[in-house]
């Protein structure tokens, strides 16, 4: 799923070639995509864009004396552009924008479609879809203490929660988790001043960061190399490959259709977190530390 990094990165480029140019046609084609009845896709042509801003995971443009077409692309959804009035190759698009500078479009991979697209009248309608978790960005350390320690959570479904931080998901939360030297499974009342801090640091450092290293390699092209695995992450997506900070193994937790990658050594003191479906079949025989996995891998 695109994150704060990626949705900043599309918006920077949006904005570039979008503003104050007129939309001229709007079609959505996938069954699923159009959450709304009222206004009418059809109605935003005509208007130009005004801004493109961010909401949560969401992206935002709003048009001209018109309404904003909030677009969310979930794990699978990718935007492209074409300049004229060519559209982008490629993969069937489930919606296509067509200005006066170029097209975009929205693709989707796989077959279980859950981008969604709504069309609200104003910022007021828009204010219904916004998650209120704090800008992580432009929070300081007591609202961020403040906002994680409201709820007994797991740090890496606090830090995923866009209730309470926006625009993180599965990915960066691995990547500040393993900066921070912090366990996925950690409470974040449990968490020391000095911990928090920690985290506060490692969560701007990330984001800051890959946003500044998309940006630098995206250039002046529009981003379409956006992806949930990417080369230089330090453990998401990378299972079994060494952690480049004390070269053990990177481990992972896999729940539904997500998994949490994770240090052990540099996070976790060296134990294992229980991975429910192996945990589970392994029972007692279940390794609780590297140790003991090494060992288990050897006989």
């Amino acid at each position: 799923m695109p994150e704060l990094p990626d949705i900043t990165l599309y918006i920077e480029h949006l904005e570039r070639r979008l503003r104050g140019v007129r939309l001229i046609e709007a079609r959505a084609s996938g069954p699923n995509l159009l959450r709304t009845v009222e206004p009418t896709l059809g109605s935003c042509t005509g208007h130009r864009v005004a801004a493109v801003s961010r909401l949560g995971k969401r992206i935002v443009i709003a048009l001209e004396r018109g309404p904003r077409l909030v677009i969310h692309l979930m794990i699978a959804g990718r935007l492209h552009w074409a300049p004229g009035k060519r559209a982008p190759g490629g993969r069937r698009p489930i919606l296509r924008l067509a200005f006066e500078s170029g097209t975009l479009t929205l693709t989707e991979a796989g077959t279980r479609q859950r981008a969604s697209l709504h069309v609200l009248a104003d910022d007021r309608a828009l204010a219904t879809l916004d998650p209120h978790g704090l800008e992580p960005l432009d929070s300081d350390a007591e609202a961020f203490a403040q906002r994680l320690r409201r709820e007994d959570h797991t740090l890496k479904r606090a830090l995923t929660d866009p209730r309470i931080l926006s625009g993180i998901g599965n990915a960066y939360s691995d990547e500040i988790l393993h900066r921070a030297q912090l366990s996925p499974l950690r409470r974040t009342t449990q968490l020391s001043d000095e911990e928090m801090a920690r985290l506060r640091g490692a969560t701007q450092e990330i984001l800051k960061s890959w946003t500044a290293r998309l940006r630098a390699e995206s250039g002046e092209a529009f981003p379409e190399n956006v992806a949930a695995f990417r080369e230089g992450f330090a453990v998401h997506g990378r299972y079994g490959e060494p952690c480049p900070v004390c070269g053990s193994p990177v481990q992972r937790i896999r729940y539904a259709e997500n998994e949490t990658n994770y240090c052990a050594r540099c996070q976790v003191g060296g134990r294992l977190l229980a991975d429910r479906g192996l945990s589970r079949l392994l029972n007692d025989d279940w390794p609780r530390t590297l140790e003991e996995l090494e060992e288990m891998r050897g006989r």
